[in-house]
């Protein structure tokens, strides 16, 4: 017997064995009206009311559903509906421009557009065929409660499920399409290496635009776990929620976690979760003080994975081993910095080149609409990470260098050339090459080496403020420094790797 691997499952499952057992404590402090604390039989019916709307709007199956939200029980809903009845979701990052927004509606071909009431006014010029605020809007104009909505005629594992827009090496973003098999079996696999267990309390840290916050929504929802949802990130308001909810799981990039360690210095007591919560990260990994930090000052387990977007995302996992538990912390520490062993059902390599490579079910099935992308990244039947990396004699991955022209701030990704082409519209800009430099907080920032065009001048702050008004904020510089010239090959190209390494000497690693 071959049943199809869909989304669905999970929550299926969830109101089946967990219906009367606390789903989602949404954020309280929010411009919509929370959604009041749901079981999981109760977010079944609410999936069911947002599918029936969007049939009674004539949506139907394969039709592009786009959601530009900060997190929110909502967002978490439509993340499970949405593809459930056999559409596709497309989660937007809420911190891109209005011009970046319009572009991943438009590319996507959503017929469908749902906004946070926080960025309504800001995005008030992108529409689509339907488009809608969530919140009281959507409850009283979209959802409809007392209709059962139609089933999924022909459920397909290998139907687009989510498609999920990365920056790339091109000025314009990338939709990566995840099937529900791609979801399903990253999903599983996730819960397995975390040893996630009906017990679990889970704080959504990271957030959900970001890859379907990692497949932890559906994983968890299948083993009943209660799901708490954080919409802005503040170090003090982690440990509040851990200490309020008794939450034992987290994922986040390595900024979060300096967050929380600063909030730590000023927290009045004991310090909560010591002993049972773990924490996973990805993005870059911090250095390997502070992986010591967080489990000798708050007492937390740390984990490090290493994916992509394109790979749903799990490709490395990396939790101390029995054999190394009692190794001086330190010595811990700098093994917590691996990206970690291959996951289950992930096949690695490198490249002679020094570039990782990777097999895996969860690996995307394209980019939408871009075949010449797809193409380039699905060749001799490997995915081609972009990253460089290399293994050591315990078969752990370490990721060395970056391949591509993306720097990873914070856990997100930005396209240098897409800050290029932003800094060079300043007319006094005459070459502009971006890299990432080493950070303690944010793992790298942006610096911007300009030359200024021949008798004019422009100040840092101009060129920053520049960007500002032009690109998401976390994608303009934080530094520029002014050069006579910017050094090219014969052919003309700018080598950044030589340009970087003045910045990363003494370093192991070229990622921070």
């Amino acid at each position: 017997m071959r049943v199809p691997l869909t989304i669905a499952d999970f929550l299926d499952r969830a109101a089946f064995a967990f219906a009367d057992s606390t789903a989602t404590i949404d954020e309280p402090e929010q411009p919509a009206a929370p959604v009041p604390t749901t079981t999981y039989g109760e977010l079944a019916r609410r999936a069911r009311a947002w599918q029936a709307g969007l049939d009674a709007l004539g949506v139907g199956e394969g039709e592009r559903v786009a959601v530009v939200s900060h997190n929110s029980a909502r967002l978490l809903e439509l993340l499970h509906a949405v593809p459930a009845s056999g559409r596709v979701c497309v989660p937007v990052n809420f911190r891109l421009r209005p011009d970046e927004v319009n572009y991943i509606v438009g590319h996507s071909g959503a017929s469908v557009l749902l906004v946070d009431p926080e960025v309504d006014e800001a995005l008030a010029g992108i529409t689509a065929r339907h488009r809608f605020v969530l919140g009281e809007q959507t409850e009283t104009e979209v959802m409809r409660f007392d209709t059962e909505p139609r089933p999924w005629e022909r459920p397909d594992e290998d139907a687009t499920a989510t498609i999920n827009y990365t920056s790339g090496t091109t000025a314009r973003p990338k939709g990566v399409q995840l099937t529900h098999r791609n979801i399903w079996l990253d999903a599983v696999t996730f819960a397995m290496h975390t040893r996630a267990w009906e017990r679990d309390v889970y704080l959504h840290v990271l957030p959900m635009f970001h890859c379907n916050g990692w497949g932890m929504p559906y994983g968890l929802a299948g083993l009943g776990v209660p799901q708490v949802v954080l919409r802005k990130v503040d170090g003090a308001e982690i440990l509040r929620r851990v200490e309020r909810h008794g939450v034992t799981l987290m994922c986040g990039a390595p900024a979060v976690w300096n967050a929380v360690l600063d909030a730590a210095q000023q927290w009045d007591g004991e310090i909560p979760g010591r002993d049972t919560v773990r924490v996973v990260c990805a993005g870059a990994p911090p250095p390997s003080r502070t992986i010591a930090r967080m489990e000798e000052e708050l007492g937390w387990e740390f984990l490090q994975i290493y994916g992509l977007t394109e790979t749903a995302p799990l490709l490395t996992f990396n939790r101390t081993r029995a054999a190394d538990v009692d190794l001086p912390a330190e010595e811990r520490a700098r093994k917590l910095m691996r990206a970690g062993a291959p996951a289950l059902g992930a096949r690695l390599r490198t490249s002679e080149d020094g570039e990782v490579l990777a097999r895996s079910n969860v690996v995307l099935e394209g980019y939408w609409e871009n075949k010449e992308a797809t193409d380039a990244a699905l060749r001799d039947g490997w995915f081609h990470t972009g990253d460089g990396g290399f293994f050591d004699d315990e078969g752990y991955l370490t990721i060395s260098d970056r391949k591509k022209d993306v720097i990873i701030t914070g856990g997100e990704n930005v396209s240098s050339i897409e800050v290029e082409d932003c800094v060079f519209s300043h007319p006094s800009v005459a070459e502009v090459a971006v890299i990432g430099v080493p950070h303690e907080k944010w793992g790298e920032t942006i610096k911007a080496l300009v030359v200024r065009v021949e008798g004019r001048d422009v100040t840092e702050a101009e060129i920053i403020a520049h960007c500002k008004q032009r690109i998401a904020g976390y994608k303009a510089p934080t530094s520029v420094e002014f050069r006579d010239a910017i050094p090219r090959t014969a052919t003309g190209k700018i080598q950044k790797f030589k340009l970087r390494e003045p910045y990363w000497t003494g370093l192991d690693r070229k990622v921070n």
